[in-house]
């Protein structure tokens, strides 16, 4: 998800900074498509703002691990679904997109939790999730 969204950023600022140059060669940069290639290519600019400093993390796989109990609630909205793991002590939340095969959910159901995420905590790599009590394995995805 984070090489896909930093990937969005970086062909929107090439491809609009090409643009934007074309346009000005041809006179045509104050015209309504000249604005479009501009918003165009600050969406980029913004887009790698928010992921470029996680790219360091990234690349040397530098994360950090919150462990804790936690409860994991579903959201499903239309054609897609989440799951939210909440950590009990810090009130932190972590959303994943794909919802884990577990018996039951919510607040009531608690477990035991390894959620890894970047340095910042902006972007989530994976999780572990545990039986509270035991703390057997129960499913794990990176």
């Amino acid at each position: 998800m984070y090489y896909t969204v930093l990937s969005i950023g970086l062909l929107l600022v090439l491809s609009q900074a090409l643009l934007l140059i074309f346009m000005y060669q041809d006179k045509e940069l104050l015209s309504f498509d000249g604005f479009k290639s501009l918003f165009g290519f600050l969406i980029g600019v913004l887009i790698l703002a928010v992921t470029l400093p996680s790219l360091k993390s990234n690349i040397l796989k530098d994360y950090d691990v919150i462990s804790g109990n936690c409860t994991i609630e579903v959201d499903s909205f239309g054609r897609s679904a989440s799951a939210t793991f909440e950590m009990v002590e810090t009130g932190e939340q972590y959303d994943f997109y794909d919802i884990p095969e577990l018996d039951a959910y919510g607040r009531s159901i608690p477990y035991y939790c390894k959620v890894t995420v970047t340095k910042d905590h902006t972007f989530n790599i994976g999780y572990e999730i545990y039986d509270a009590n035991s703390r057997k394995l129960i499913l794990k995805k990176n």
